[in-house]
């Protein structure tokens, strides 16, 4: 069974940035689509961003320009480079995988999932 492993969460003002990594085991993924998504207590989750085999990456709106998905090459580490950060990225943050060459920021063509982590921007 894939493992993903999140970390780098944490509490940052207005204007910080952060960088979350998630760490995979058990099976790689160097060709599987790799994706970040966020949920905040009591709304759906939200796709923020996504890496297809060939690298090719796609953004919601909400993040564009700001946050910057990236993977190591032998697919051991995914990261979120989160820049600009403001009190509505606040959320929990989870890693998700997919044995399929492109995904998308739907989170019904995950199944392998972290457990999350938790970012809080105040303002």
């Amino acid at each position: 069974q894939p493992r993903l492993v999140e970390s780098g969460g944490g509490s940052v003002q207005a204007g910080g940035s952060l960088r979350l990594s998630c760490e995979t085991s058990g099976n790689r993924y160097t060709k599987h689509c790799m994706g970040w998504f966020r949920q905040i207590p009591g709304k759906e989750r939200e796709g923020v961003a996504s890496i297809d085999v060939d690298g090719s990456t796609t953004y919601a709106d909400s993040v564009k320009g700001r946050f910057t998905i990236s993977q190591e090459p032998d697919g051991s580490t995914l990261y979120l480079q989160m820049n600009s950060l403001q009190p509505e990225d606040t959320a929990m943050y989870y890693c998700a995988g997919a044995r399929f060459y492109r995904c998308g920021l739907s989170d019904g063509q995950y199944p392998y999932w972290g457990q999350g982590t938790q970012v809080t921007v105040s303002s």
